[in-house]
């Protein structure tokens, strides 16, 4: 038995063999497991070097499978069908089962968090997990009940439910403006530092000063200084800290807002492209307490977005 194991290529190998056996496709393979076109080309040189034969047979326009990835193909698809149906069974019956909700690191910081002692409120004996992740999770393969999704509308997945829109303005501690410098105006930018969010991954032009800048006609404008951070939520805690003016996304910084903790002294702000989205696994769909958390998550969102589209009055100019 230990034998037969040890010939056996692994699991994470054979998803990505199916996958592009399946769609005849690298890229889309790479695609739907979220990783490198590279990296699935390598798992099946991986597999196929086990082997000692080709699974598939490459032209520079085409991939088709040979004889012997046909036959692998059938036996790893349904080897992982009966996986995937056995784990799902397993959750079903679990008597005590996590809720997890995946979202974006800003998000789940500054907005999720904050707001489940009310849910918690209603359901004291939910067991809720947070998972913070700029990546996209893949629902099923991880095992996730709810995601919230920050993206376009064309990259929403289908059957998602829109929670709200994003509007982005600058905003800076009340006390930064009566300490360091006025701010009544975009060119009174250049006598305050400012805040950058720069994800490690790729830059955000959606939350960039330099676009907001060339947007408003000061593309030139050299501030009194710059930091700049990894993560969203580190960028909001330094401007309720003082230490410059950030560019803030509502809802994220409405309820600090409102709390009087941050100000948005500049009647500039922007609709982004972008939205937050509802989304809820097809395999967890049924079961109470997520459709619960769901219900009650749309209800937190339609309150976000009563007064002016989710911004504090006190933002107007």
């Amino acid at each position: 038995m230990q034998e037969h194991r040890r010939s056996l290529p692994s699991l994470d190998l054979l998803r990505g063999f199916e996958a592009a056996a399946r769609n005849l496709s690298f890229t889309k393979a790479a695609a739907e497991l979220f990783v490198t076109q590279s990296a699935v080309s390598r798992q099946v040189k991986t597999i196929e070097e086990h082997l000692g034969v080709a699974l598939f047979a490459r032209s520079h326009r085409a991939l088709r499978l040979t004889e012997a990835g046909h036959e692998l193909y059938r036996a790893t698809a349904q080897a992982l069908r009966e996986l995937s149906d056995a784990a799902s069974r397993i959750r079903q019956r679990g008597a005590s089962r996590a809720l997890t909700v995946t979202a974006t690191i800003g998000f789940s910081s500054l907005w999720l968090i904050p707001r489940l002692t009310d849910f918690r409120s209603q359901r004291p004996e939910a067991d809720i997990r947070i998972s913070a992740n700029n990546t996209m999770l893949d629902l099923e393969r991880e095992g996730i009940e709810v995601a919230i999704r920050y993206c376009e509308a064309k990259a929403a997945p289908d059957g998602a439910i829109k929670l709200f829109g994003e509007v982005v303005l600058p905003v800076c501690s009340p006390n930064l403006v009566t300490r360091t410098a006025p701010l009544a105006k975009p060119e009174d930018l250049r006598k305050h530092v400012l805040l950058h969010y720069e994800r490690p991954e790729g830059i955000t032009p959606w939350l960039s000063w330099t676009v907001w800048l060339e947007t408003i006609q000061l593309g030139g404008l050299k501030p009194a200084g710059s930091l700049r951070f990894s993560q969203y939520d580190q960028t909001i805690r330094a401007a309720i800290d003082g230490q410059g003016v950030a560019l803030g996304t509502s809802p994220l910084v409405r309820q600090m807002i409102k709390q009087g903790r941050l100000i948005a002294p500049l009647a500039k702000k922007f609709e982004s492209a972008r939205a937050y989205y509802l989304v809820i696994s097809a395999q967890a769909a049924r079961r109470p307490d997520v459709q619960e958390f769901a219900d009650w998550l749309t209800r937190q969102a339609k309150e976000e977005s009563r007064n002016r589209g989710g911004i504090p009055r006190r933002l107007k100019s």
